[in-house]
This record gives C-alpha cells, structure tokens and sequence, in this order.
C-alpha cells in the first residue's frame, strides 16, 4: 500500500508545482448570606476575552519569538519553533507539517500566527519534499516529542496539551499521526490528501478538517468528505472554503482558517470555551465559508 502512495505522490509533483448552577437555600439565614465563591478560573485560559475580530488576526495578542531546528534534531527534517514571549504560561503546543513538494518557510505563517495568539508552535521541515503522508505522520510524532521534551521551550509548554496540523499530504499525516496518539488535544488537516488513509475511527482527538470547494489535487468529495464522514471521536467539525483551491488558500495567512484553527485549538487545546462562539451553533455559508459541519454543543 505504501508503495502505491509513494508512486501516487510523484504524480501528484506536477498538479502542485501550480468551536450556573445556582447555589443551594440554605437553611440558616447567615449562611445564606454569606458571600459565594467563584468558581475557580480556568488555569489554561491565555489572552483577552476574544471577538470576531480578535479570532481573525495575522498578530494575536501575544508578542513571540523564533528559533530555528536543525536537522537532525529527531526523525523530521528540523524546522523552526515560535513562542510567545510572555512567561504567563505553560502554552499548548503545536506541530505543523507542510505538504508535498512545499518547503517550511511556506507554511511558517501559521507558527507566526499561532503563537501571537498563545501557543508553542514548531513549523517543520520534511525530511524530503516527497515524503509521503505516512512518513510525514512518524516525523509529525517525532517533532512533537522533539518539541515537549527536547527543545529549549520545553519549560514553556504543558506537555499534556498538544496539536497536530498540517497541509495537503502533511494534512493526510495529520489524521495517520492523530490515530496513533490518543492523548493528543486537537488535529487539524488541511486540504488533507492521503491514498491508503483508513483509520479515522481510531482518532480520539477533537479534529477539524478544512478542505477547498474548487481544489483540483485533495477534492474533497475523494478526501475531505469521507475523511470527515468516517470520524466517530465525539468532537469533530468540517470547514469547507469558498472560491478557494488546493495551494495558495492555505499557504498564506488567511483569516477564515486563522479564526477557526485558533477557536479550535483555544477551546480543545485551552478547554477555553469562551471560544465555543466561533464554532456552535454550526457557522452558516458565507462569502469565504461555502459550507460547515460539526458536532454542538462542545464537550
């Protein structure tokens, strides 16, 4: 099977180099009046209450930092890691694996972005261009391990809060990464594309898929659709963008999958539901949303 992914994907080369209880009477009027205690806060919340506006932003709140990964530094090609600069953490971390013949510097965007708005992100490099989505799943596990034990941020992060994303193949490895990582928090694939992906069932981690209405190489009713389709974890969602193709929509930023992905992984990676407004009730179509999916309310 893997061979035939692998002679798929040379022939992919072509088409791409173009979401109160009220307290009990009590009995004895003094205690009725004493004051109530709030409810503990979450301790993972990180940033200002968020708007629609906020949730869109190329530059989140948090002012960041980069650092580079070099090769070598696990079974992935290196990378670079963003952070905020903040010591208010621990942040949730993230790994983002670009797509077939895409080099790092293509998908830093959303390390960038990511990071302004409250988490560790690592934008990693392939160990080849043409790694196929079950290699880019290993390195994707790798990185992440790289990223919460190895790496110089590594007192920066909860290594019980973490994410996996990626594009196109490296979307296809997010879903393969996602089946074999049960504790994992969030997955998003992007324009997933994966030939001999089957266990969807297996995944546990909330996931989003967001895919592109006019994407000639990943076309959804082939990957996203079925991929969404054959989902059971509890939490799952389905984006689908309008007048938007296979490249150019994910590899710049962008503010419709800047607002999902920080919602996503604010309310699943943070527990912060104060982003659950972004995500239920289910968005309706719009000029950038040609049609949405999921399950409401979050849990």
């Amino acid at each position: 099977m893997k061979s035939k992914q692998v002679i798929a994907a040379l022939g992919l080369a072509a088409a791409v180099i173009a979401a109160p209880a009220q307290a009990l009477a009590a009995p004895n009027a003094a205690i009725a009046a004493a004051p109530r205690v709030a409810p503990a806060a979450n301790p993972y919340e990180r940033g200002p209450a968020p708007t629609e506006e906020s949730v869109k932003a190329e530059k989140g709140p948090f002012d960041i930092a980069q650092m580079p990964v070099p090769g070598g530094a696990g079974v992935f090609g290196g990378g670079t890691i963003w952070y905020p600069k903040d010591e208010a953490g621990p942040f949730g971390a993230v790994v983002v694996s670009p797509g077939f013949m895409t080099l790092e510097p293509l998908i830093q965007w959303y390390g960038r972005t990511l990071a302004s708005h409250g988490f560790v992100v690592m934008t990693m490099a392939t160990i080849t261009p043409i790694d196929p989505p079950f290699s880019r799943g290993d390195e994707l596990r790798s990185a992440l391990d790289y990223l919460v034990t190895k790496s110089t941020v590594k007192d920066k992060i909860d290594p019980t809060r973490t994410a996996l994303m990626g594009h196109s193949m490296g979307g296809g490895g997010t879903l393969d990464a996602a089946s074999k990582l049960p504790d994992l928090k969030a997955a998003i694939p992007l324009a997933p594309w994966n030939l001999d992906y089957a266990p969807p069932a297996k995944i546990k981690a909330p996931t989003l898929i967001i895919g592109a209405d006019n994407d000639p190489i990943a076309p959804t009713a082939a990957f996203a659709d079925p991929f969404y389709a054959a989902l059971t974890t509890q939490n799952r969602a389905y984006l689908k963008l309008k007048n938007a193709g296979h490249t150019f929509s994910f590899l710049g930023y962008n503010p419709t999958i800047t607002k999902y992905t920080v919602s996503w992984l604010k309310r699943f990676v943070d527990n912060d539901t104060r982003y659950d407004q972004f995500l239920c009730p289910i968005p309706a179509a719009s000029d950038t949303v040609a049609a949405y999916q999921g399950t409401c309310p979050l849990t």
